[in-house]
Order: structure tokens, then sequence, then C-alpha cells
């Protein structure tokens, strides 16, 4: 396997608002065929029909900037790269039959076919930029829908194969970088509560993940009964009163700590510039410290570009996909660093 050019995907850009604690917004759409069974019920030949149904449904010139990907002509790497992405979930790189991506050329936009749904309709926005990514959604969403039948009932509005995402089948979350809460220990207090208001916190790769380099994704639970504007400004609204905390617990750290919070930040940005061997939770603590240094003035020499490129690359399947080759833990240990640097230095020539 010859080595792979890796593209920046919009989110990674680093130029929307909150950058300083919201890493990026992703709002995705559950939708399915009215007529036929849920992927997990239906028959390889009705998979086969979701599918040529949503090529047909994307033949539109809207669609002239987007590409297919079916799950069969991927290579395994491929597919777990665009997991790291966030592109795709990790089902269905895994298990989806007939499963395929319809993918927009900046990546902000996915379709996912023949996952859980029919149909995942996904926008990933750089910073705190819900409504925005909502309104890119529901465009292709209704793109989609002027070719498609989609389910749809008048008392429990858009059927979905799992009932929590019944009504809206909406899914909205962002992914934010909470160092001092964590460093704090304020973190569990602000996360017990968000249950309380419809939300639930995750890792970085979603339900089943922990959260390592101080990245917590908050998402909402509720999808029945509440409008998508509802479920928004909601989401909206409580992700600003943690940003405020984690603003508030920053400013104490400085206060009270400035030269170790430097320190620490300098160290980290040593150990990534100049360390021989990395793993992945290492490398995801480091680029949070020096995130953190960055975000406090402390530190140059990197920007908000530069480090989320870097929560990609230093994933298994993107570092194999940038060698060429498939690599073991131990060679994956060693290529970690070569790559961070190369990033690094990349960007020290173009600043």
């Amino acid at each position: 396997m010859a080595q792979s050019k890796f593209t920046l995907s919009r989110w990674m850009e680093g130029n929307g608002p909150e950058l300083g604690t919201v890493i990026s917004s992703r709002v995705r759409v559950a939708r399915n065929i009215e007529g036929l069974p849920f992927p997990y019920l239906a028959s390889a030949e009705q998979n086969r029909t979701v599918l040529e149904k949503v090529i047909a449904a994307a033949g539109q010139e809207a669609f002239r900037d987007f590409t297919w990907k079916t799950m069969e002509e991927l290579q395994p790497l491929e597919k777990q790269v665009l997991v790291e992405k966030h592109l795709i979930s990790p089902f269905l790189a895994r298990e989806a039959d007939h499963g395929a991506v319809l993918l927009r050329r900046d990546e902000a936009i996915s379709v996912m076919v023949n996952e859980e749904d029919h149909l995942r309709i996904q926008a990933i926005m750089p910073g705190l930029q819900l409504e925005e990514a909502w309104m890119e959604a529901d465009r292709y969403d209704d793109l989609l829908e002027a070719g498609i039948n989609y389910a749809f009932d008048e008392h429990c509005g858009y059927l979905t194969a799992c009932p929590t995402n019944f009504g809206t089948g909406l899914r909205a979350s962002v992914m934010l970088h909470l160092p001092a809460l964590i460093m704090t220990k304020q973190i569990n207090r602000i996360l017990s509560a968000l249950s309380q208001v419809g939300l639930t916190a995750r890792g970085l790769y979603g339900e089943g993940t922990d959260i390592i380099g101080n990245l917590v994704q908050v998402s909402n639970q509720i999808t029945l009964g509440q409008s998508e504007e509802e479920i928004l400004r909601n989401l909206g609204s409580i992700t600003r009163q943690i940003i405020e905390h984690e603003q508030n617990a920053r400013q104490a750290l400085l206060n009270e700590n400035r030269a170790q919070i430097a320190d620490r930040a300098w160290r980290a940005l040593g150990l990534l510039k100049y360390a021989q061997m990395m793993n992945s939770q290492e490398a995801m603590q480091l680029i949070s410290d020096v995130r953190l240094g960055f975000d406090l003035g402390l530190i140059k020499g990197v920007n908000h570009k530069i480090l989320n490129e870097l929560l990609v690359i230093i994933r298994p399947a993107t570092l194999q996909y940038l060698a060429g080759k498939e690599l073991s833990g131990v060679e994956r240990d060693l290529e970690r660093p070569k790559q961070i640097r190369k990033r690094l230095n990349q960007f020290k020539e173009s600043a």
C-alpha cells in the first residue's frame, strides 16, 4: 500500500465560534424509506434497493460535489479512517450490509446508507455552529426527500429503527475541550446534571467510549415531543453554560497556577516535537495540554487547525494509512511521533 494523502475535513479547519472550548458541532438526522424494512430486518436484495433509491435521489445537480464510497469497495483501513474523522459510524464500517456513504468534497456533509437506518444525514462544522450544521443537514434532507418517500407517522413523526430516535430523528452534539473542569474536579457535577435537561455526555467517538484528552461529546437524548429548533436551542444554551464554567475554571487556574500551566504546556509541546515513541492516549493528553496553553495565551507555535488535525492523525488507522502499510502496536507508537513532527514542521514553515 503506497503512502496516502491525508485530507482535512471542514470541522478541522479551526475557524468557527468558541474554538477555545468547542471543537466541532454535529447534526445528524435518521430517515427510513416507506415500505421497506429497517436494515437489520431487510434482505440483501432489499438493502440493495435502498442503495439504488438513494443513488437515484442523489442524482441532482446539488450533489455534484459528492462522491460515493461503498463499504464493499473500501479497504478496512480506509473505512476506519472515515470513522476516525467522524464521517461515518463504527457500525457502518463494521457491519452494514450494502452500506455506503455519500460524501461532500469538503467532508462537512456525509450521508450514510444502510446503517442502523436507511439514511443518516450528517453535517459537522468547526466550533459552535449548531444552527449552521442543522441548516446544511436539513437542506440535503429536503433534496433527498424530493426523490424518496420517507417513513413518517403524523403522531410519531419520522419512524426509525431505534425508538429513541422517533419524532424528529435529530441527534445534535458538540465536542467540547474541558481540561480546566476536569483538572479542578468539577466535571462530574456538571455532567451528572445533563440528564436532567435531556442531554447526555460521551467520549470522543460517542456511545460506549471513554473521555480521553479532556474531550467530551454532549448530545440530546430526546427526539420525540420537541421540534428541531427546541432541541438545538436547548443544547446550545447548555453548551454556553458549560463554556462559561470552563472559562471560569481556566481563569482560576491561570490566577493560581500560571507558571505550572505554562510549564505543562511547553513540556507537552516538547514531547510532541521530540519524543521517539508515543501511544495514542498519551498523545491525546499532550495535545490537550498544548491546546490549553495556546488558548490561555501561554504558548505559541500552534493553532487550532493543526491541533484538530493532530487529533485524527494520531489514531491507529490514520497512522497506518499515512504510513502506507499495516503496523503493529509498537510500530504505530514509533510512527505516531514521526507524523506529529511532520505536521508541526509543516505548520512552522507556513507560519
